[in-house]
């Protein structure tokens, strides 16, 4: 998902987007899963030479990227549409009252995972893979990226919003996917979250994805390996839970009350109780596509009548 919160940062899409040419480009490399330049141009009925133009455009923005791919006559550029979904903001957002900050994918505060799983800095893997009591290890502070089967990992969210507040959203942005063994598109997996230990609703992951390089991921990384995930927009406010603009529940922050002295921790795992048990892989700055680690923004206001005088959850004497 591309997240366009300014309009005047979104021109080169929208530009790529205003032609008919394109946008049937980007159709039939989604209903190919991608396809070769030569193919590209032969169902388009126009030479390589117009159609290059064309794919530079939808490259640049990011819509689609091109890979080589090797063939019996030296290499073959491949075509494949990058993107799943374009979220525009078009009111301008009041970013008075919020509090952001980033959050290292290995500052984890606890865990329970199972195989398959691991973690990479950005240079090399954290000891063995497939041996969870690694994910203990020190250098995972430093971690990239990791990734497990089944559990789960939570995350302490620093709340340093000023005194006598309340807080009205939680926006959390960050990479993911599925955990296969190797890669896999077709390969889904209920991602559930959680805030303090209640689920606020999941995400079907469709795969895990290695038809291309991750565009931040190391090049010593494993070619059959996790490449990149897709980029969530995850926000509980006081109408409920969405993923990317869509409601997953009606979870909300109604139903837990949070304010300046409230501790908040993030749950991102796959439970045994899920459908679709296909494992999480978490990408951080410097791995993946949006070379970006957990973006944390919590807009408040100030606390109203007797929410004033108590905590959260808290009842009077």
């Amino acid at each position: 998902m591309l997240h366009i919160e300014k309009l005047e940062d979104g021109l080169d899409i929208f530009k790529a987007l205003g032609s008919e040419l394109r946008i049937k480009i980007i159709q039939l490399l989604l209903e190919s899963n991608g396809m070769n330049m030569n193919e590209l141009a032969s169902k388009l009925n126009i030479t390589n030479g117009a159609l290059t133009s064309h794919i530079k455009k939808l490259e640049d923005s990011g819509i689609v990227t091109i890979s080589n791919r090797p063939t019996g006559h030296g290499n073959q550029k491949w075509c494949s549409v990058h993107l799943d979904k374009i979220l525009v903001e078009i009111y301008p957002k009041d970013e008075k009252n919020v509090w952001e900050t980033n959050i290292k994918i290995g500052h984890y505060s606890d865990y329970r995972v199972f195989p398959t799983c691991g973690l990479a800095t950005p240079n090399a893997l954290i000891g063995e893979v497939d041996d969870s009591r690694y994910f203990s290890h020190p250098d995972r502070m430093d971690c990239s990226i990791l990734w497990f089967s089944k559990g789960y990992v939570e995350y302490i969210i620093p709340n340093y919003i000023p005194s006598s507040q309340q807080i009205d959203q939680i926006t959390l942005s960050l990479e993911l996917s599925s955990e296969a063994p190797g890669i896999n598109h077709n390969w889904p997996s209920d991602i559930h979250f959680y805030i303090n230990n209640q689920c606020i609703g999941y995400w079907t992951s469709p795969g895990d994805f290695g038809d291309v390089h991750g565009l931040f991921t190391p090049s010593w990384w494993f070619s059959n390996w996790n490449q990149y995930g897709l980029l969530k927009l995850l926000v509980i406010n006081r109408e409920g839970t969405f993923i990317d603009g869509m409601k997953i529940s009606d979870v909300s922050l109604e139903t837990m009350p949070l304010d300046y002295r409230s501790p908040i921790k993030f749950k991102i795992g796959v439970p045994d109780s899920a459908a679709n048990i296909g494992g999480v892989t978490i990408f951080g700055s410097k791995f993946g596509n949006y070379n970006q680690d957990i973006n944390v923004k919590i807009k408040y206001s100030p606390i109203t009548g007797d929410n004033h005088a108590k905590k959260p959850n808290e009842t009077a004497e």
